[in-house]
């Protein structure tokens, strides 16, 4: 058995988090409303240092639940070193996306959801509360974000 690094100062979660959250691709998003129930997806993403902006069928579960409530979880990382977001998320028509960020997603994430026949919608999705650790012993001190405000 290995023995697990010491725990992470909030410096070293921080540094971690931004970097999972800028060079990651996917995610796993959980939305709930009272017609859909709860669903758990992952998707693909771009950070754009604030906000994190995600693309999905106008269909889909996930998009209906986020237009019937905007609160949504994200998890990033594998369950030994994740980082855990509650955010609330924006619908974006492709109109208003801008042709930059829609150029940027596109290359992050390998796909374009303007050139699809099936009609995607965007979301942007505003962190509240973020969270990040490996093991236990980073529980205590595990927030990263409050009220969308950095701590640090």
């Amino acid at each position: 058995m290995t023995e697990a690094p010491p725990p992470r100062t909030l410096e070293e979660r921080l540094r971690d988090a931004h970097a999972k959250l800028r060079d990651d691709v996917d995610l796993w998003v959980a939305t709930s409303s009272p017609a859909s129930g709860v669903h758990l997806i992952p998707l693909s993403y771009l950070w754009d240092g604030s906000t994190i902006l995600i693309s999905t069928p106008r269909a889909s579960v996930t998009a209906r639940n986020l237009l019937a409530d905007g609160r949504v979880r994200l998890g990033l990382g594998p369950t030994r070193d994740v980082v855990v977001i509650d955010g609330v998320a924006e619908p974006v028509d492709i109109a208003d996306l801008g042709r930059e960020v829609g150029d940027a997603f596109a290359a992050k994430t390998g796909f374009d959801p303007r050139e699809l026949d099936e009609p995607y919608r965007y979301f942007r999705i505003r962190p509240r509360r973020v969270q990040a650790w490996r093991e236990a012993d980073e529980l205590p001190g595990r927030d990263l974000m409050r009220d969308g405000r950095w701590l640090g």
